[in-house]
């Protein structure tokens, strides 16, 4: 098993020169690149849509970890595919038919993702698990970057991690995650970690600085990758 997963939120990156910061994130040492998509319907935010990560696209060659925080999610799966993505994880939340949403990523030839809110317990996602390749655990209330780290969600990683239990799954956290918190999260059975402001905020010139840091965090208690 390698080292911890690093997926830089470009949520918090400079939308003015997102090809720039996309580039300078994967020269830094990113892993993956965290493209969260969100709909003012599902999550009380905007963000943008399939145009941007096709644009986005060749400026790295870092898997794309599209998140998608819209409902419904199964009309556009298509259109994130073609644009770029690797890996698309959906709400459990966002739909009445998640089996259909997941088995229709993973017929796009994607990597299939279930995503749940602090507010969900592990159990929604329990008959699910024989259909995903990652599962992300929302460590905040979806919408918004800067926000705290929540506790109470280090239980629903932990529990995560026990069923999954022989099964090759990634347990992603998303939300609140640096330095400071890292360390929790991978000890709770998390192996991949998405950072938007612990990443970012600072400017370029302090990426690779940053990112090591987080890596370091989660390497102390031996957080690792299962694939991607």
């Amino acid at each position: 098993m390698n080292g911890p997963i690093i997926s830089p939120s470009i949520l918090s990156a400079d939308f003015a020169k997102l090809g720039e910061e996309v580039r300078a994130v994967s020269e830094a040492g990113a892993d993956w690149i965290h493209l969260d998509v969100m709909d003012g319907h599902f999550v009380p935010n905007l963000t943008f849509g399939p145009a941007v990560i096709k644009a986005l696209r060749p400026h790295s060659a870092k898997p794309f970890d599209v998140h998608l925080m819209i409902a419904p999610a199964d009309p556009y799966l298509a259109a994130f595919a073609e644009a770029g993505a690797d890996a698309i994880s959906v709400h459990v939340e966002a739909g009445p038919h998640i089996h259909r949403s997941l088995q229709a990523i993973r017929d796009l030839g994607k990597r299939a993702g279930i995503a749940l809110n602090p507010g969900t317990p592990a159990s929604a996602i329990e008959p699910l698990l024989d259909l995903v390749d990652l599962v992300l655990v929302m460590t905040v209330n979806p919408g918004f970057g800067g926000q705290s780290f929540i506790p109470s969600t280090l239980e629903t990683i932990r529990r995560i991690r026990a069923m999954s239990a022989g099964r090759d799954i990634d347990i992603e956290v998303d939300g609140g995650i640096g330095p400071e918190t890292v360390a929790e999260a991978a000890r709770a059975g998390a192996n991949a970690f998405v950072a938007g402001n612990a990443v970012f905020k600072g400017g370029p010139a302090g990426y690779a600085e940053r990112i090591a840091a987080i890596r370091a965090g989660a390497a102390e208690v031996g957080g690792g990758p299962l694939s991607c």
